[in-house]
């Protein structure tokens, strides 16, 4: 017997009796490692001669093989020998109390959203959804923001680099406005509409985050007038915050796409160090806060959506519902909307059978 026979025979021996997985491993090493025996082998086919080396070569990788075979199928067989006695000698105690499942919540957010859909619906309004990849007519033109319009400069852009296959711009939407453009080109007049979601701006700090969510309301029919206006955003306020002391303030303002705009304020007033929303700004230990922007319809966008000014008006606002969540819960810091912080989401989340409706408060307890 030559000397690789005797090593071949030697190790798939000591393989085959290997007691387990620990001492197959050691023999691994022993046969196959950087200086195993077989491996050292190996390393002499280089200072062969090319006849020595198409002799030996077929011969060491044979035995290298052979030996990698023997060692996956006798670890295998230890393996299911070590499972089977594990199993043979386990057990489970059906008595005992199964563990407590994983419990999962509703986001603030969401929580904030269905309150907002259910007082809108009993308002008549109903809730309407656009893309948030949208071309530059429907985020921008078709909001009376002209290419050179100032108003454009507003948005942090997140401009597409190449334009769609039917060239126009493409971008992630700045606001959930270009939803009340497709609402009117669809449907036409009278219309009562929210449009929540996601929207886009580069921005980034405590209160802003490059990724957030807004409503914006938009009413069109005839003889509509701001007091429709006010009137509507007052009795919103009221059913959000579950107040009835709730005092708005209209500012005169500007936005390109309503004509007059007013930024809404709304009253506040301290308790124990937190600004709570209620009762008359002008009042000592009170003061104003800006909410919402808003206004009457500008008679370019009822233009642009295919409609009639002169015989159709409307009014539209929006807001940013991140912001509400943190007002009405009392949540100091957005970016923590988005870290999926489980302790937070314990602390402020809500459960899914708190269901906001109308007859009982739209609040509901974490």
């Amino acid at each position: 017997m030559t000397d690789l026979e005797h090593l071949k025979t030697d190790a798939l021996t000591r393989i085959e009796n290997a007691p387990d997985v620990a001492a197959l491993e050691a023999l691994r090493i022993e046969f196959l490692g950087k200086q195993g025996s077989i491996s050292g082998l190996m390393k002499t086919l280089g200072k062969m001669t090319p006849e020595e080396r198409q002799v030996q070569g077929p011969l060491l990788n044979g035995l290298r093989t052979e030996t990698t075979d023997a060692i996956a199928a006798r670890k295998a067989v230890l393996e299911d020998a070590e499972l089977e006695a594990r199993l043979a000698t386990e057990s489970l105690d059906l008595t005992l109390p199964a563990p407590e499942a994983p419990k999962g919540s509703v986001h603030p957010v969401s929580q904030v959203m269905d309150e907002l859909a259910e007082i809108f619906a009993d308002l008549g309004f109903s809730i309407a959804t656009g893309p948030e990849i949208e071309d530059d007519w429907h985020n921008f033109t078709a909001l009376n923001m002209a290419e050179t319009h100032p108003a454009r400069a507003m948005h942090d852009t997140f401009y597409f680099p190449d334009l769609d296959a039917e060239g126009r711009r493409m971008l992630l939407r700045t606001h959930t406005s270009p939803v009340q453009i497709r609402s009117m080109v669809k449907q036409g007049a009278p219309i009562r509409i929210i449009a929540p979601g996601r929207v886009y701006r580069s921005d980034s700090d405590a209160t802003h985050t490059p990724m957030f969510h807004q409503v914006e309301g938009l009413v069109i029919d005839k003889d509509i007038h701001l007091g429709h206006l006010k009137w509507t955003l007052e009795t919103f306020l009221k059913a959000f915050f579950e107040r009835d002391d709730i005092v708005l303030r209209l500012r005169p303002s500007y936005f390109p796409f309503t004509e007059p705009s007013v930024e809404v304020d709304v009253g506040w007033q301290d308790v124990q160090g937190r600004r709570v929303l209620g009762g008359d700004g002008d009042a000592p230990g009170h003061g104003w806060m800006e909410l919402l922007g808003s206004g009457m319809v500008n008679a370019r966008v009822i233009e642009f959506a295919g409609l009639d000014p002169d015989e159709w008006q409307g009014f539209a606002f929006g807001v940013g519902v991140d912001r509400l969540a943190m007002l009405k819960y009392g949540m100091d810091d957005l970016r923590a909307f988005f870290d999926g912080d489980q302790r937070w989401l314990d602390h402020y989340g809500f459960s899914p059978f708190d269901q906001p409706t109308l007859s009982a408060g739209v609040g509901a307890s974490a």
